[in-house]
């Protein structure tokens, strides 16, 4: 846990007063139990490791933040916590050019910016959203994620269902529909032999009939192999997203044909400007899927909307394992984006409602959907015994960097982690 001092503010905040001054800034790092889920060429480890900022201002509001918490990201954000005392969390552009010197980096820039626009809306008595441009939708629906998983890790009780064939995939999704109900469903492939996985997206449609379905293939597959699946899958699936590495590999499976059945979508090699405007040059492209943590932040998400409006395409947002802190700021983001295509997919189901540091009452999944928040800021409160308990999680998990690649060579010497790997 990293505490930076007070110091007197400066110039280069804009407001009229000093309630919004930055005096305080800490970053703690967490960690909380994550299910063996495979993910492209890697596992996921038994912990999932995350960062909570707090940014406390001179009249009294604290904003929340939410990030990775692997060690060198924790590392930037440190560094960048003490550049931020003194400035006011409503001048953005001083906040981000603090960032900008002191790390560069737009992951960085994310949990700070949440942060401090959740201590604006509380400072200004409105919910996040309405600094964002207003609420359009009361519900933001969410993708249920499904993943190909082993009963458990080594060594630990077999508490997973095992899915790694089609009826396991079913077992999963039925599971999953109880915690939290079933949105659309999105499966993490890429992982299996690709006709193993076409059987499993017939058998998914098979068993879930009226239910949004789309695959991530996490860039495992050829072009060939790619168009092969499209093919296989049209009419099966609603969306196939990253089936092969990078942009141009993009363009080349839509080649046959300016519309794809099922249309494209993309996340993976799409995360700056640059590779944005590759991606939307891609006439067979219907999709982008966005992951604030790593764009910079809810504004440059919005940014990030505008340009697919312009294209017309869609965008949908994605996240990897999070806490509450992320899952209110992902919320409020939905509820202010009209282009929102589909249920944003992220693996909140996965988490255990006993791990959060939020307190209890904070927005949650029903149905598949989350209600939009209405109280000032984000909506939610810091829980201090749940933090300092996921805290000494992290201080015990020994775990410090996460790599999926690294712990599959653990588990399967013998793994195949080559991109294409089909």
């Amino acid at each position: 846990m990293t505490t930076q001092p007070p110091v007197p503010p400066t110039a280069a905040s804009t407001a009229t007063d000093d309630r919004g001054r930055i005096v305080r800034v800490v970053v703690t790092p967490v960690a909380f139990h994550a299910a063996p889920r495979y993910i492209g060429a890697g596992i996921h480890e038994p912990f999932a490791l995350r960062s909570v900022v707090e940014v406390v201002t001179a009249s009294g509001p604290t904003g929340l933040g939410e990030s990775d918490g692997d060690e060198e990201h924790l590392r930037r954000l440190e560094r960048v916590a003490g550049a931020l005392v003194g400035l006011d969390v409503r001048d953005p552009d001083a906040v981000r050019a603090a960032v900008v010197r002191t790390a560069d980096d737009r992951p960085v820039l994310a949990p700070f910016e949440v942060a401090c626009l959740d201590a604006e809306a509380r400072l200004a008595g409105v919910p996040v959203h309405a600094l964002l441009g207003g609420q359009v939708r009361d519900r933001v629906p969410w993708s249920t994620p499904l993943f190909y998983t082993r009963a458990g890790h080594p060594g630990a009780p077999d508490d997973e269902v095992e899915a790694l064939d089609p009826p396991g995939l079913v077992r999963q999704a039925d599971r999953l529909a109880r915690r939290s109900g079933l949105g659309a469903i999105t499966l993490h492939g890429g992982v299996l032999p690709p006709a193993t996985e076409v059987a499993a997206m017939r058998t998914l449609r098979h068993q879930f009939p009226g239910v949004a379905l789309g695959l991530v293939a996490h860039g495992a597959w050829t072009v060939e192999t790619s168009r092969w699946v499209a093919h296989e899958l049209a009419g099966v699936v609603d969306q196939l997203d990253d089936p092969t590495p990078g942009v141009e590999g993009l363009g080349a499976v839509a080649q046959e044909a300016a519309t794809l059945d099922p249309p494209l979508g993309v996340s993976a090699s799409v995360r700056t400007p640059d590779e944005l405007a590759s991606a939307l040059a891609v006439d067979a492209l219907r999709e982008v899927r966005v992951d604030p943590h790593a764009w910079g932040g809810l504004r440059a998400v919005q940014d990030v909307a505008a340009r697919c409006a312009d294209a017309g395409r869609t965008l949908s947002l994605e996240a990897p394992d999070h806490l509450g802190v992320s899952f209110a700021a992902l919320t409020h983001l939905a509820a202010a984006t009209p282009l929102l295509a589909r249920g944003c997919d992220t693996p909140w189901s996965w988490r255990s409602p006993d791990e959060d540091v939020v307190r209890p009452g904070a927005p949650g999944l029903v149905d598949g959907a989350a209600g939009v928040p209405t109280a000032p800021g984000l909506g939610v409160e810091l829980d201090r015994a749940a933090l300092a308990r996921l805290h000494r999680q992290y201080r015990d998990c020994g775990l410090r960097t996460r790599d999926d690649a690294g712990y599959l060579r653990r588990l399967r010497p013998d793994a195949d982690e080559r991109v294409p790997r089909w």
